[in-house]
């Protein structure tokens, strides 16, 4: 599998998470977390084709593999794992001298973070 479908895979799982975990946000700080994630899912689908046409632009159409669903309740453990490949997988996918696609995906790393701070300190 190419390392940059796999790491825009990430991502458009990681949006597909996020939805559903707004969809059944309930009980206390509720609305933070609902908006906080609402706000990721919109923008991290933005990242992720930002992305994906940067790459294309560059190089070729990729391949984009339909990932697996993670089995995780909470979302802060949820982001911070898609996170963690995001961030395990960019110099693979990416060269470190491509800066105009390493600042995109940089642009997906801030994204997720900031969520990360809303869920976890906003309520």
């Amino acid at each position: 599998m190419e390392m940059i479908g796999r790491l825009v895979g990430t991502m458009f799982l990681a949006r597909e998470y996020a939805h559903r975990a707004h969809l059944r946000v309930t009980g206390a700080g509720s609305f933070a977390k609902h908006s906080a994630l609402g706000e990721f899912y919109t923008a991290i689908i933005e990242n992720a084709d930002s992305i994906t046409e940067a790459y294309q632009g560059r190089h070729d159409i990729i391949e984009i593999p339909y990932l697996p669903m993670i089995d995780e309740e909470d979302p802060v453990k949820a982001l911070e794992s898609f996170l963690d490949d995001i961030e395990k997988l960019r110099y693979d996918a990416v060269d470190k001298k491509d800066s105009a696609i390493q600042n995109l995906i940089d642009e997906a790393v801030g994204t997720f973070l900031s969520a990360l701070y809303k869920l976890r300190k906003l309520r």
